[in-house]
């Protein structure tokens, strides 16, 4: 809504006359002002929480952090009263992108009419008497209504605006919005059910207040996760990116590779954690080839010795570059054995059997298999049935059993879908001279 085109400005305009509807009746009562004026402060107090010095941009950021309040307006108050809790918080929030005006007023005209259309099914269905009463359980009905309610008014303005100033189609808009606001929304309003029957209760709003608190660290806490989840998905990002452009041949192979692990993994009974884990494995397993020059991961024809010791150093280039990314975890042992073999043939260090860890066994298996059946410049693809027949014959030897029958099972069952395939070549120059004696049962 950088440059709004005047379509969108009349709708805002037209949201913001439908609010003033809406919340008119409110002005010419009294009754309500107290507990409208606590309520508008403390969420317009919430959506400050950002700007302050001490804890910046460590705080939740957006309006949805303290739906509870909003939400605790609609259970609380007459629908009238209730659509002016978030118009000083909106009309006060920080707004980066321009015209800053226009973005507030609309922020509170959405919300205003969300939060009377949600008030005014609350009370149609009793909810207040419940809350009064108090007769709690009675009132998860017609609160799981007015979230309802409250989140498909959001939904409904929200396409709107995206249809007159994104020019996006509604069709295709409304159900994600719909969805990914109905959960957040549902918590918080329970939540704010809550905070509604204290209010009610003899202790008051004091006591009310009290329920802010372990949610605002609840949210915290899981923006916290959600930042860090995204700086480890960027990191990793970063290194795939790195290795594909310096290897075109592996484009695609180490989300697959990442994808087959975490089958395998599935398919063992590990927990979610060590399947995350797997799958960062898997992506970065080859991320040592960053260290080995270009024109040998590029050569068309067989690999001198000397050349395929170079080659063979990328496991220890891996593990080196990732060793202080802490996250990973046992991931970075995968990156550093996952050529060796079970009949201790394999490089860097010629382990054998369970002195391989568990996690490079698992990449191991993935790895070939997805070499095997991918068409690369030096072989064509294989059929998933022969990979996995090559896999079984060289199991006990250069494979683990355990993680070739985990593979074989949960691909019978759920067959391969590779989220990414590799770039078919037509033409197949000489073939390359592997690092792996099985042919085509691994790659460099």
């Amino acid at each position: 809504m950088r440059s709004v085109p005047p379509v969108a400005r009349a709708y805002v305009l037209l949201a913001v006359g439908a609010a003033l509807v809406c919340a008119a009746p409110a002005v010419t009562s009294a009754t309500s002002w107290p507990a409208v004026g606590l309520l508008a402060c403390l969420y317009a107090g919430c959506e400050q929480v950002g700007r302050c010095r001490i804890i910046g941009r460590r705080a939740p950021q957006g309006m949805g952090t303290f739906f509870p309040v909003l939400l605790a307006g609609a259970f609380l108050l007459p629908p009238s009263a209730a659509a002016l809790v978030a118009v000083p918080g909106a009309l006060l929030t920080h707004v980066e992108q321009r015209p800053a005006g226009l973005r507030r007023i609309w922020r509170a005209a959405r919300l205003a009419l969300a939060l009377w259309a949600s008030a005014r099914l609350f009370g149609a269905l009793g909810g207040p008497e419940a809350v009064s009463a108090p007769h709690f359980p009675y009132a998860l009905v017609p609160a799981a209504a007015a979230v309802l309610a409250f989140c498909a008014v959001l939904t409904v303005l929200d396409c709107g605006i995206l249809a007159t100033a994104e020019r996006v189609s509604v069709r295709g808009a409304w159900p994600g919005l719909l969805l990914r606001s109905l959960g957040p929304v549902a918590v918080h309003g329970l939540a704010g059910l809550v905070m509604a029957v204290l209010w009610a209760s003899p202790y008051g709003p004091a006591a009310a207040l009290l329920v802010l608190l372990p949610m605002y660290i609840s949210c915290w806490v899981f923006a916290q996760y959600q930042r860090e989840r995204a700086a480890h998905q960027a990191t990793i990002r970063a290194l795939v990116q790195a290795v594909d452009i310096k290897d075109g041949y592996t484009r695609g192979h180490s989300e697959r590779v990442g994808q087959a692990s975490m089958m395998i993994a599935r398919e063992l009974g590990m927990d979610d954690e060590r399947v995350e884990v797997l799958r960062f494995a898997g992506i970065l397993h080859d991320v040592g080839k960053l260290g080995v020059p270009t024109r040998l991961l590029r050569k068309d024809g067989p690999l001198t010795p000397e050349e395929r010791e170079i080659i063979q150093l990328h496991p220890e280039y891996g593990h080196e570059m990732v060793r202080g990314i802490g996250f990973l975890g046992e991931a970075r042992s995968a990156i550093l054995h996952h050529h060796e073999r079970l009949d201790g043939s394999g490089y860097p260090y010629g382990l054998a059997g369970q002195q391989i860890p568990e996690c490079a066994r698992v990449v191991a298996v993935a790895d070939a298999f997805d070499a095997m059946t991918s068409t690369r410049t030096y072989s064509r693809a294989r059929p998933v049935p022969v990979a996995l027949a090559e896999l079984e014959r060289c199991s006990g030897s250069q494979f683990d059993p355990v993680m070739v029958e985990a593979l074989v099972q949960v691909l019978r069952r759920e067959g391969w879908h590779p989220v990414v395939t590799a770039d078919e070549t037509a033409a197949l120059p000489t073939p390359r001279a592997e690092g792996v004696p099985v042919p085509g049962a691994a790659s460099r």
